[in-house]
């Protein structure tokens, strides 16, 4: 084989690798029991604030499938697309969906009070309920669902968040059911969380 291939493959190879790694770490907690699926490892217990000032837990979900979003209202295009694709979906839903709900848990609780995070889901569908809360609590939140976040230092002072781009779909128990495919046509989307109900 040609030596200036051999680099190259190499460099490939390990990142490959690596990037194996990462998603096994992602989906496969060390906890897991044998035989546990992935499913019953993304999610669980939250108790976090909303935009109206009220406690909401994982158990106030119950009896309806919801879609669960990590992001934070300074993020400058992913997050206030997905609101609105989401808003969208919920839209196409229509009647039928009056129980649906999607959670808009921010990861930047220092800037993103009760208040901010009214204010900015006010140009969404109120039934994208924003969560925040103490640091500790969106963390928490944040491993439950297997998610990442990291403030991220800028130039002029200030930081951004990198996190978790992921729409989770849950059931209507709280299980995960898989990745939730929000860039398709709204109806089809809504029909696949409307079989959830």
């Amino acid at each position: 084989m040609n030596r200036r291939l051999i680099l190259p493959l190499i460099v490939f190879l390990l990142g490959a690798v690596a990037l194996a790694a990462a998603a096994f770490i992602t989906f496969a907690p060390a906890g897991r029991q044998a035989g546990q699926s992935l499913a019953s490892s993304v999610g669980g217990p939250f108790s976090l604030t909303t935009a109206e000032g009220k406690t909401l837990t994982d158990k106030d979900l119950r009896g309806a499938p919801f879609l669960v979003f990590f992001g934070f209202t300074h993020c400058p295009d992913i997050c206030p697309t997905k609101l609105f694709e989401i808003s969208e979906v919920l839209r196409a839903a229509g009647t039928k969906g009056e129980k649906l709900r999607a959670l808009f848990i921010s990861v930047d609780p220092e800037r993103d009070t009760v208040e901010t995070l009214k204010s900015y889901l006010g140009s969404f569908d109120p039934r994208i309920i924003g969560l925040t809360g103490d640091r500790a609590a969106i963390d928490a939140a944040i491993k439950a669902y297997r998610g990442y976040s990291k403030k991220v230092p800028l130039k002029d002072g200030d930081y951004t968040m990198d996190h978790t781009a992921l729409v989770y779909l849950m059931d209507k128990n709280g299980g995960f059911v898989g990745a939730f495919n929000i860039e398709r046509p709204p109806a089809e989307a809504a029909q696949e969380w409307l079989r959830h109900l």
